[in-house]
């Protein structure tokens, strides 16, 4: 701020997955290497605090493997963008999102393109470039935007990257999994085809599976915070986590380090919340307020919304919970994702 230094910031979403953290470094390292006499200076921005790096295990085990050390990563509690934005200096990017949540409105006009794999919610202003193409990963917008720049700019380390990125967000191409597009396909495969040498794909895959569902030796609370998204409106504020345990375990308290749910909830959540749990086979959800009785409705609400939601139908059947406070279901509709529910608990809120 003090010598006007224009930045250009290229941020994934709050959950900080592989998708978004491998998007946010390659899209902003070309055009770093590709903007004709830019003015200003391309960022990368994880959109974490850095104390939370250590939860997106599967993340820092594919940074390990090839090299990137965390020292040299930035963490959105060490940029100030607010600052930033209201001297005038701030671009933003935004990769594997679409809209900023509540917390960061007054950045929505310093946004100038946008790169999701997700159907627009809402409409961007006319000078914000937006690419938004329904592909199983945000990394393969990445790969192909890459692919269609200056040769030599794709290098073997940003291949790495986004070829276990797609790997794992795709299910490595399995079609079973209904995730995986043609164009994901073709991403892989051109990547293969320029540097023979990475990795064979059940290899990487399997290393990076391992590694996001490994929870070994983290809290209840660090489960939450591993893989979470923040929903709010002026009366609720909704978590929604990913879960890599059966919820049997999760309400059982699971050993060490995983205390019960009580019906206070967990300290670092306001208000209500919903939480979801996905072990292997089918997928289940967990939800429960805190609080006044009063305080408890509006996830009742958000539950109905769940019930009742049929773009997708998510097929609920509820489960006999051991705790008072909290309500479960069994997922039948296997297919339908966080990334597809979670419209619907913006509609609901």
């Amino acid at each position: 701020v003090q010598r006007h230094q224009e930045i250009h910031v290229v941020m994934g979403n709050e959950a900080c997955d592989l998708d978004s953290t491998v998007s946010a470094l390659a899209l902003a390292y070309f055009l770093a290497k590709t903007s004709p006499a830019p003015k200003a200076t391309f960022i990368p921005v994880l959109n974490i605090p850095r104390a939370d790096f250590a939860l997106r295990t599967e993340t820092t085990f594919l940074l390990r493997e090839q090299g990137i050390p965390a020292a040299s990563l930035i963490f959105r509690d060490e940029i100030d963008l607010g600052g930033l934005h209201r001297a005038g200096l701030l671009s933003l990017t935004l990769v594997d999102h679409h809209v900023l949540p509540g917390a960061d409105a007054a950045l929505e006009e310093a946004v100038v393109e946008v790169l999701d794999h997700r159907l627009l919610e809402r409409d961007r202003a006319p000078g914000c470039q937006v690419t938004a193409e329904p592909v199983g990963s945000c990394a393969t917008l990445v790969t192909e935007r890459i692919a269609q720049g200056p040769p030599g700019v794709l290098d073997r380390l940003t291949a790495a990257l986004l070829h276990g990125t797609i790997l794992l967000d795709c299910v490595n191409l399995s079609p079973a999994a209904g995730k995986v597009t043609p164009r994901d396909v073709a991403c892989v495969s051109l990547l293969e085809a320029r540097f023979p040498e990475l990795p064979a794909r059940d290899t990487i895959f399997e290393a990076l599976q391992a590694a996001k569902f490994d929870v070994s030796g983290l809290t209840t609370e660090q489960m939450l915070r591993k893989d979470l998204k923040v929903l709010s409106s002026d009366e609720l504020v909704l978590a929604i986590s990913a879960i890599y345990v059966d919820l049997e375990v999760m309400l059982g308290g699971g050993g060490a380090g995983h205390p019960k749910p009580s019906a206070r909830g967990s300290q670092w959540e306001p208000g209500g919340s919903l939480l979801r749990f996905v072990p292997k086979d089918p997928q289940f959800w967990g939800c429960w307020g805190r609080g006044s009785p009063s305080a408890a409705l509006p996830p009742l609400q958000v539950c109905r919304a769940l019930e009742e939601a049929t773009t997708p139908s998510l097929h609920l059947q509820p489960l006999l919970s051991p705790w008072s406070c909290v309500g479960t279901y069994a997922q039948g509709n296997a297919l339908a994702s966080r990334k597809k529910v979670l419209p619907i608990l913006r509609a609901a809120l």
